[in-house]
């Protein structure tokens, strides 16, 4: 079959939520399939960075769209219809590049990784229409309004309002509607659209988060990893800083906080001030942070779909205290697998159980693998996304051009 394969992010290298997902469903397709990837870039820097992607497609159709402009559409939608967010990642030039490759291609299947993304295809005819929400993103922009004080919690309602309508209208456009979790599919099943839908979920590479050589039994080192100007990791590195490891100091005075993670806010880096606590902004491998770390933590106060932060400790073998919201995209049970607590004290107390338990952190430490090859494996979720494929049309095609084809501003 001859796919196109949009999505809001340039996905590679592999390196955050928004991009590890969409590039392992485009090297899958790939082995079988003539894929057309489109993408945007913020910057030249990081077009550059993905020029990888190349080999793992046929060809790839991308455009440098810098923040500064993005901001400046999203202001303009504030007193439009058209949500903030989804101006925010439109590309009069991708646009063009993607019509121009659907004529001359004919595409068999258009695949469409989050909501922002699918105003690309829209006005293009194709016997197949997948769209992959991933999570809803309307749901996470009510959670922040929730979260914030006014005037910001009154921007970002409207924001979600006018979301949830666009989200909605988009699910009636495509033949097949996709999550990450059954959680987030119940959300789209709730737009009321008679929609096909599933879930198909997110994935952990185990050959390449493999388990630790030992457990360091000895260790009072305390980690979090994930992309440090994400508003949810901000909130939740702040609230676990401020008012979590003070409590843990005072049990075990030479407890550390390392913070993995790139782009960290000023909020974020302000915290390296604090005393047992570090930032250590980009790092080119996670894992060599993580050796030495009694335990993970996740006090994520917002959250949607699978924490890959979570998949990526359990599998290295690392224990885990997260919040209740986190674990729920994560295929595991709590107080087997990793343990849940909710509140500074709770999780305070958590964490400090398993600082001082090395037998309890053995245990979780094996324990917290088990569930992954089945829950969140790659090769079984791609199998669903082949099954989604073999019901549409069965043409397939040859492939017809090859190379990284990028418009740069």
């Amino acid at each position: 079959m001859k796919i196109l394969y949009v999505c809001h992010r340039i996905p590679f290298p592999p390196n955050r939520g928004g991009k590890i997902r969409p590039f392992h469903m485009i090297e899958h397709l790939s082995h079988k399939h003539s894929v057309t990837v489109a993408s945007l870039a913020h910057s030249q820097r990081e077009l550059e960075e993905a020029q990888g992607l190349g080999k793992h497609c046929e060809q790839v159709l991308a455009d440098v769209l810098p923040s500064p402009q993005r901001w400046m559409q999203a202001g303009v939608s504030l007193l439009s219809s058209k949500p903030s967010s989804v101006a925010y990642f439109w590309s009069r030039r991708l646009a063009r590049m993607i019509r121009k490759a659907a004529e001359e291609k004919s595409f068999d299947a258009i695949f469409v990784h989050c909501a922002f993304a699918a105003q690309y295809v829209l006005d293009l005819r194709c016997p197949l229409r997948i769209l992959d929400f991933g999570d809803i993103d309307s749901a996470k922009w009510f959670e922040y309004a929730n979260s914030r004080s006014f005037p910001l919690s009154l921007g970002y309602r409207l924001e979600a309002e006018k979301l949830r309508r666009y989200e909605r209208h988009l699910a009636s456009q495509f033949d097949v509607c996709t999550a990450t979790t059954q959680g987030e599919l119940e959300e789209l099943r709730s737009f009321g659209v008679p929609v096909r839908s599933t879930v198909i979920s997110n994935g952990v590479d185990l050959s390449y988060f493999q388990p630790r050589p030992e457990n360091p039994h000895n260790s009072a080192v305390l980690v979090f990893l994930g992309r440090m100007d994400y508003f949810p990791n901000i909130d939740g590195t702040l609230f676990f800083a401020n008012e979590v490891f003070p409590l843990i100091r005072k049990v075990v005075p030479q407890a550390e906080f390392r913070i993995v993670g790139s782009d960290p806010a000023r909020a974020v880096r302000s915290l390296a001030g604090i005393p047992g606590v570090s930032v250590t902004g980009h790092v080119p491998d996670v894992r060599p942070y993580l050796m030495d770390a009694a335990v993970a933590v996740a006090p994520l106060r917002i959250a949607r779909g699978t924490q890959n932060k979570i998949l990526q400790f359990l599998a290295m073998g690392v224990p885990v205290v997260t919040t209740t919201t986190a674990a729920k995209g994560v295929g595991a049970t709590p107080g087997r697998h990793f343990l849940v607590a909710d509140g500074a004290e709770e999780f305070a107390a958590q964490v400090l159980r398993l600082m001082q338990d090395p037998g309890l952190r053995e245990t979780l430490s094996i324990a917290g693998r088990e569930p992954l090859p089945t829950a969140h494996s790659w090769p079984a979720s791609m199998k669903i996304l082949d099954s989604l494929l073999e019901k549409g049309p069965g043409r397939t095609g040859e492939p017809e051009t090859t190379g990284f084809r990028a418009v740069t501003k």
